[in-house]
């Protein structure tokens, strides 16, 4: 009798296995309808949306401001446990906007993890608030949204352009003195450089370049053969004095120092820079203080 059940009780077991549904995930398709646009698909099954602040015309030292330069607010979700997520992020307001959407933000369980500046000097001047929440991934969209509608940050997504802007600028020699190529995001040329250690928050969430835990260094064009350049060095603490000193003595402002999470392993500083000058000098300088850095592309090589 024991013999001929073993069969049965197999079968059995293989049918309820097979009637399991299917582990559950964040429903994309809706979160980006929430969020009213797509999400740019990033490593580790990270999902990006981003809202330039296109309506803004932000002057630094005679030089305006492009939005993929420093006016660009992100988010980051990053999937969980079933249809959860982790969401992460940088939303770029006026002075005025700040309140209101904190206010919105707190009430749909998003937590605000900095409020500053990155820039100097800027008119009008913006500010950066760092956001995280954890939970369902539809219900923080409509919380993140919700809240950015307080702003007037354009809701609308951009539409593609439908040819390549020309950058105005020479790239190439950008990245001869940066010793490496970067992305050309519109006029605006991107570096997004990972640490070489491996960076965790909120109970072992793995924090990448998508969330802004990369060093960033962007470069816009500054007219008369000029670039400008802002971005953030990200540094452990024995890092902070050697690379603020480096900058400042190859002409690079240093704009802030501060934090952008409450809870990452290892601890980490965010420097901002600020410089305007010939693309040689300015990609060099900033090259000075990038090498003295572990980062992936240097462990590679």
């Amino acid at each position: 009798m024991l013999r001929s059940l073993v069969p049965i009780l197999a079968t059995t077991a293989l049918v309820s296995l097979g009637s399991l549904p299917a582990s559950a995930a964040p429903d994309w398709a809706k979160v980006n309808q929430e969020m009213g646009r797509d999400g740019a698909d990033q490593a580790g099954g990270v999902k990006r949306f981003s809202f330039p602040r296109s309506d803004l015309k932000v002057m630094v030292d005679g030089v305006e401001v492009k939005p993929g330069l420093a006016l660009g607010s992100w988010l980051a979700f990053q999937p969980g446990e079933g249809a959860n997520a982790t969401v992460m992020g940088d939303l770029v307001l006026t002075q005025d906007e700040i309140a209101p959407v904190m206010k919105r933000l707190l009430e749909g369980g998003v937590e605000v993890t900095a409020i500053h500046n990155h820039l100097l000097r800027a008119e009008p001047f913006p500010m950066y608030m760092h956001v995280e929440g954890h939970g369902d991934a539809i219900k923080l969209a409509q919380a993140l949204k919700a809240a950015i509608a307080l702003s007037k940050t354009p809701m609308q997504a951009p539409a593609a352009a439908a040819t390549p802007p020309n950058p105005g600028m020479d790239v190439d020699k950008i990245a001869t003195a940066m010793g490496r190529k970067g992305t050309l995001d519109g006029v605006v040329y991107k570096y997004n450089v990972a640490r070489a250690e491996s960076i965790e928050a909120h109970r072992g969430v793995h924090v990448g370049t998508a969330h802004g835990a990369g060093i960033a260094i962007n470069f816009q064009d500054a007219g008369g053969g000029k670039v400008a350049t802002t971005g953030d060095f990200v540094l452990a603490e024995k890092e902070v004095a050697p690379v603020m000193r480096t900058l400042r003595d190859n002409g690079i402002d240093v704009t802030a120092l501060h934090s952008h999470m409450l809870d990452e392993e290892p601890r980490l500083a965010f420097m901002h820079f600020w410089g305007v000058g010939a693309p040689e000098q300015i990609a060099g300088a900033l090259r000075k203080a990038l090498d003295q850095l572990p980062t992936q592309q240097a462990a590679e090589r």
